[in-house]
């Protein structure tokens, strides 16, 4: 786990200087397009899956992105 990133992910305050590094949209995919695949660890055993994993086993799946803070 990456300590640095993790420090400047969950910033002490919301200020643009702050947030702003975070605030990528230009990079995401268009609407409609298919989202990329990436890892992903359950919480409770960090067992590894990936987002093509669970797309693939599930006819819904809500993937939701926020802070740890």
């Amino acid at each position: 786990m990456n300590r640095e990133l993790l420090r400047q992910y969950n910033y002490d305050a919301f200020v643009p200087e702050k947030f702003m590094p975070w605030m990528r949209f230009d990079e995401s995919p268009a609407l409609g397009a298919a989202a990329p695949d990436f890892p992903l660890w359950r919480l409770e055993d960090r067992a590894q899956s990936s987002l093509g994993e669970w797309w693939s086993n599930n006819l819904y799946l809500v993937v939701e992105f926020g802070s740890f803070t």
